[in-house]
């Protein structure tokens, strides 16, 4: 496979006009029925990411293609479960395979829509759920909806990073940037295999060793950080470089998810939702989340007293080191995430985790884009939420497990934080239209 993956990317190098259509027939693949499982579509996604990155095509194309061809895939998909119903054990692959079917028809039974959401980012599961879908006559406008939403998350999480590899090749970055850059992930991720590791074999004092591993890398960056000035200054040239008028707009929408006014609203009515539908454990892990967050933020950020960046669309006088926005996000996110996973299998918590990374991950990086936080400084936002997070867990687990919640609770919950961003999204609309027009 490497040789012929070889052959592909040299082929794709030397005919870059082939690259957009390469980005959709794979990501398109990638999401089909029995073709996604056999195809190994993540390796190619990354590597074809990598040369559209290199200078051939923009972030925004990158991900549109992806997008659309994952969307396709889907469609195509479901198509097929609703042609065939319970014949379609009987195409090719499936009978030999009957695993592939019965596993992702269980996860469908059980979860429902969500499993369209979460088996997204289940590599078996990815291309087969829109099948069962189908086949199991989801009605079609519900399918449109999620599919639509799943996408855009999967999208930016499997062409994102090898976009942004391919353009950090191609720039003059600072000396000393990739040696930086190599110590801020070996870091990142010894917390990550680590977290997974004692997660997957549930481990009794798991969420302790993340919140103590995840307090070292914290204090380290808080202290090392004049010691990755070249990694930020490369990082936020690459990130100044996608600077686009329009893209302005749509990035000044997503960093108002991320103000103070917006985290504390959606915040406090998260804790007095869980207070009022009795589910006092589960409110204490939040309240001790995202209160403890913020205050460590707010002191950490007069003790180190760090100067933002010099790229600002508006004046700040505030310090910029963790990054409030960053910080507020993941906690509030992975709260969330952490929650909804309780009673569910390893697999299924991780994946929420991942889920709840995406939306975090997109307010802290608008920041790098406006210029009004350094990249170590949204890294130890995040440091310091996943830190809170796990600690508070931690205690409220002392003496056994959060118990799982009702749907009921969840229908109080999801619908009131998706309206109280929404409308605080909506008042930097017009500022948005603005740019647009500009």
């Amino acid at each position: 496979m490497t040789e012929w993956l070889n052959q592909l990317t040299g082929w794709l190098s030397a005919n870059p006009q082939w690259l957009g259509i390469a980005i959709f027939v794979v990501a398109c693949v990638e999401c089909l029925a029995i073709a996604g499982i056999i195809v190994p579509g993540t390796v190619l996604l990354f590597a074809i990411a990598v040369l559209a990155g290199s200078g051939a095509l923009t972030l925004g194309e990158t991900l549109l293609l992806g997008y659309t061809g994952g969307l396709l895939g889907d469609a195509l998909s479901y198509g097929l479960g609703r042609r065939f119903h319970q014949n379609i054990r009987r195409l090719p692959g499936l009978r030999s395979h009957p695993e592939w079917l019965a596993g992702a028809e269980n996860y469908f039974q059980r979860y429902g829509v969500i499993s369209l959401l979460v088996g997204r980012y289940i590599g078996p599961l990815r291309p087969m759920l829109p099948m069962v879908a189908g086949m199991l006559d989801m009605p079609l406008p519900r399918f449109i909806i999620v599919s639509v939403i799943a996408a855009a998350g999967w999208s930016v999480a499997y062409l994102l990073p090898g976009w942004a590899t391919g353009a950090a090749m191609r720039l003059p970055l600072p000396e000393g940037f990739w040696g930086q850059a190599a110590v801020v992930a070996a870091g990142l991720a010894v917390l990550i295999g680590v977290s997974l590791q004692a997660s997957w074999r549930q481990q009794r004092w798991a969420t302790a060793i993340m919140a103590g591993l995840g307090a070292v890398l914290l204090i380290a960056l808080l202290i090392g950080y004049p010691l990755l000035a070249q990694l930020d200054q490369g990082l936020m040239a690459l990130v100044q470089e996608q600077r686009q008028p329009a893209m302005d707009g749509v990035v000044t929408i997503i960093t108002r998810l991320g103000d103070f006014r917006t985290q504390v609203t959606v915040g406090v009515m998260l804790c007095l939702m869980l207070l009022v539908a009795r589910q006092y454990r589960a409110f204490f892990f939040a309240t001790g989340t995202l209160l403890g967050c913020a205050i460590a933020n707010h002191f950490l950020k007069l003790l180190f007293g760090r100067a933002r960046p010099e790229i600002l669309l508006e004046p700040l006088h505030s310090f910029s080191m963790p990054s409030g926005h960053s910080s507020a996000a993941f906690a509030f996110f992975l709260t969330l995430a952490v929650l909804a996973a309780r009673g569910q299998p390893v697999r299924m918590r991780l994946t929420w985790l991942l889920l709840a990374v995406i939306p975090a991950l997109s307010i802290a990086l608008s920041r790098v884009y406006l210029g009004v936080h350094w990249p170590t400084d949204i890294i130890a936002g995040a440091l310091l939420a996943a830190t809170a997070c796990a600690i508070s867990l931690t205690v409220s687990q002392w003496r056994e497990p959060l118990p799982a919640m009702s749907p009921r609770v969840w229908w109080l919950i999801v619908p009131a934080c998706v309206a109280v961003l929404g409308f605080y999204a909506s008042w930097a609309l017009p500022q948005a239209l603005e740019r647009y027009r500009y």
